[in-house]
């Protein structure tokens, strides 16, 4: 059995001594500490399992306490005691890295199981292999991460087309990055030095898109109150991103591709011809040759876009570049965050590893990032992942409406609500969504919604737009 040291820090000897008579067991040493520097200083120089932290002691408070505790050891378990529990206090505790926050007085099983939870996950964190993430070592947010040979032809097409001005279409499933590849192809190119702006088409309405992609004139409608540039202008010289090309109306291609044609256009409201040497980088999740079947789409203008063609295999085709992926986003996101060293256990990471990841890149950033947010001493445990709704499929048609409902209703708490209602939320989209075969307008008219709202709600769900 290996030894186990476990701190007691109160100022009340009785309080104390209880703490020593409840935990003595063989294996386990109890050591106490009356203050905080007292505990501080113990923690400096003895390997320690858990720290029992009172709140209200003379001198250093136990917020105090456990900010220079974990300067010390960060993954060392925290809990905190306290006669008062205010809502900052709790807070604030779970801020500072805290593993519990229990009031007086204890409920003595309850303080049980969040002892031995603790010392687990200390033990876990010690005895099994890991990865250890540093701050320090985060990437550049623009850096593409992949060693995969799938994701190594994407770099290869990069770095053929980079120099050219060619105009450059970037296909593949919402959340592969497109974005990401786009601005690569920019930084690359001898265009870097020069303005990268990216617009949405799916996002905006689309007679604002025109005011926003071409600018407009002073009075060309009702709230036009002054002139203004858009996109290409900004963009003169440099690279304009159009993301979700597919959704552009077939009016506004026609006047995007006599920009293509020409490199001219007029703004809103003028007929004033602007000039501008724009290189064009297109992004879209949808087929487009399907698109143009059903003249939702321009042929012409399909060809013009796609001189060149980069498609992004979805993550479940790279899965290799996954570990790496997830050293990368924690890297930053602790940072970020400003959280110290962050484990992996190999549960976790085999979790990860062979989930599908239908919202590909995307879904796994924001499922570390929750992950991250709800870990207890920075130590991603699986557990952590399995509440993320991605990877809870349910049905609209389920006539077991209670499926809703997780298993695990404690790990919800305060939030249960919000949870279920996100899961309803979000299986009646995708149900519309597919009723309707896709269509958007129809979908955001049947639920009852704005479709700029609908398109809010389908990047939080990581919905596909196909």
């Amino acid at each position: 059995m290996n030894q186990k040291t476990i701190l007691i820090v109160d100022d009340e000897a009785s309080v104390r001594y209880s703490f020593q008579k409840l935990f003595r067991e063989p294996g386990t040493t109890i050591a106490e500490a009356s203050n905080g520097n007292e505990a501080i200083a113990f923690v400096q120089k003895t390997e320690t399992d858990l720290v029992l932290l009172d709140i209200e002691m003379p001198g250093l408070t136990g917020l105090e306490t456990i900010q220079r505790i974990k300067v010390l050891q960060p993954t060392l378990p925290v809990i905190i005691m306290t006669a008062f529990g205010s809502s900052e206090r709790v807070i604030a505790a779970m801020k500072y890295g805290a593993f519990d926050y229990l009031e007086k007085p204890f409920d003595i099983e309850r303080l049980k199981a969040v002892v031995k939870d603790a010392l687990a996950l200390k033990a876990s964190a010690q005895t099994e292999a890991k990865i250890d993430i540093q701050p320090a070592l985060a990437a550049d947010a623009t850096l593409i991460v992949g060693q995969s040979q799938a994701i190594k032809e994407v770099y290869k097409m990069i770095g053929r087309v980079a120099a050219s001005d060619v105009s450059v279409l970037i296909t593949g499933e919402s959340g592969t990055g497109k974005e990401l590849m786009a601005k690569a192809v920019h930084r690359f190119s001898d265009r870097a030095d020069k303005p990268f702006i990216a617009i949405n088409c799916a996002a905006i309405p689309d007679n604002l898109l025109e005011s926003e992609l071409f600018g407009y004139e002073k009075g060309a409608f009702t709230d036009a109150s002054q002139s203004k540039a858009g996109k290409f202008e900004a963009a003169d010289k440099g690279t304009l991103f159009l993301d979700e090309i597919a959704d552009m109306s077939i009016n506004l291609q026609a006047k995007l591709l006599r920009v293509l044609q020409e490199g001219s256009f007029e703004r809103v409201g003028s007929n004033k011809t602007q000039y501008v040497d724009v290189r064009i980088i297109s992004a879209t999740n949808k087929n487009l040759e399907n698109a143009i079947a059903e003249k939702q789409f321009r042929e012409d203008l399909y060809y013009r876009l796609k001189v060149v063609n980069i498609t992004i295999p979805p993550l479940r085709m790279h899965k290799e570049d996954i570990p790496l992926l997830v050293n990368h986003f924690l890297a930053k996101q602790s940072r970020e965050m400003r959280k110290s060293q962050v484990t992996v256990l190999p549960d976790a990471m085999q979790k990860m590893m062979s989930h599908n990841w239908p919202g590909n890149v995307r879904e796994l950033e924001n499922t570390l990032k929750r992950a991250l947010l709800l870990s207890k001493n920075n130590l991603i445990t699986p557990d952590l992942l399995s509440n993320d709704p991605t990877e809870i499929t349910r049905s609209i048609g389920h006539t077991n409406r209670s499926n809703y409902i997780p298993d695990d209703i404690d790990q919800h708490e305060g939030t249960l609500y919000k949870f279920v209602v996100e899961q309803v939320e979000r299986d009646l989209i995708q149900k519309v969504l597919t009723h309707h075969k896709g269509n958007q307008v129809k979908t955001a008219k049947t639920l009852g919604i704005s479709r700029a709202t609908l398109l809010e709600r389908m990047e939080k769900f990581n919905i596909s737009h196909e």
